[in-house]
């Protein structure tokens, strides 16, 4: 194990990282379902047709403000979430490797800041769990996932949003205000998914997002090694060809996406706004679906570090429990 092995999230973080991540991959297939019937018909059909696919969508939606309250309440009463929000606020050191980043892009500067880079030289102590990258991440989606939470409650009441407007263009801007933001978060996530998924110190995923750091040792016995221990890890043999191929199936997907929302009469974009195209278009469809591609992927490999958090649990377990003799006799101890 190297210092790159130190530990991520709580306990507590690490579930409700994988429930919110569920319910938001299901927010997306049903919430692009709907807006891409045409594209998606095959989704629409698998998930109930369009009564199916709706409730779908707003049990996802009440199960992401049951999460969302859960949140807010654990910042508030618990002294690890009251920490970690702490950690997540923006610093002066932030600013200062904002500023180091930028230099260093224009070549005025040797190396980047500590707090701009987690893994390249540094030790695990030295490095900040968050770096201003990553908290940007974290305030971004916070932002998205409360403004979609607004929106898509407003649009659900659509009788008592009339009487407030009392205007049919009043009550669609919220549905062009979700669809949007909707858009806007899924190219991010695209993003994330291959962010973590395609990093080549963590190729296929990224076990610290799903592994508590309490089984995970932050410190450990490499003699006079130092660094992260990162010039240590063997790139593996597949990554390269996987990363470019799962890299051009991303950037394929935000691209036929957005223009699907844009060419997409009414929805998300209104009339007014929507450039001219044919939403049936075969290059289109096999875009958007490549989208929709992508984004099983990410719940693919989420699954997937859940079941690596599960082996992980049982082999500590396995090591904890002392070793029963041969005979069937008493567990052997060293006294």
């Amino acid at each position: 194990m190297t210092n790159l092995d130190h530990g991520k999230f709580t306990r507590v973080t690490t579930l409700f990282h994988s429930l919110l991540a569920l319910d938001v991959f299901l927010l997306f297939f049903t919430g692009y379902a709907i807006m891409f019937n045409s594209e998606l018909w095959w989704m629409m059909t698998l998930l109930g047709g369009a009564t199916g696919v709706t409730a779908l969508h707003r049990v996802a939606g009440v199960s992401l403000v049951a999460l969302i309250v859960f949140w807010m309440v654990l910042m508030v009463i618990s002294p690890t979430g009251r920490s970690n929000f702490k950690d997540v606020l923006p610093a002066k050191a932030d600013i200062d490797a904002f500023l180091q980043d930028v230099q260093f892009m224009l070549g005025r500067a040797d190396e980047r800041h500590p707090h701009a880079r987690q893994f390249a030289g540094y030790e695990a102590d030295e490095a900040p769990l968050l770096s201003y990258v990553g908290k940007g991440v974290v305030f971004i989606f916070a932002v998205e996932l409360l403004l979609l939470t607004i929106s898509g409650l407003l649009i659900w009441s659509k009788t008592g949003l009339m009487q407030y407007f009392a205007t049919r263009t009043a009550a669609m801007a919220f549905v062009v205000f979700h669809g949007l933001l909707g858009v806007i978060m899924v190219m991010g996530v695209m993003f994330h998914i291959f962010e973590h998924g395609m990093h080549p110190a963590f190729y296929p995923v990224e076990t610290k997002a799903f592994i508590p750091r309490s089984m995970i040792p932050e410190s450990h016995d490499d003699g006079d090694h130092e660094g992260t221990g990162i010039e240590e890890l063997d790139l593996s043999p597949s990554w390269h060809s996987v990363s470019t191929i799962f890299g051009s199936l991303v950037v394929v997907g935000i691209v036929s996406v957005l223009i699907g929302s844009i060419v997409r009469e009414g929805y998300p974009v209104p009339r007014e706004l929507v450039v001219s195209g044919d939403v049936t278009n075969l290059l289109l469809t096999v875009g958007i679906n490549i989208g929709m591609f992508v984004l099983f992927a990410g719940l693919v490999l989420s699954m997937y570090g859940n079941v690596m958090r599960v082996r992980w649990e049982k082999e500590m377990r396995r090591q904890r429990e002392p070793e029963t003799a041969a005979d069937g006799g008493e567990p052997q101890t060293d006294e």
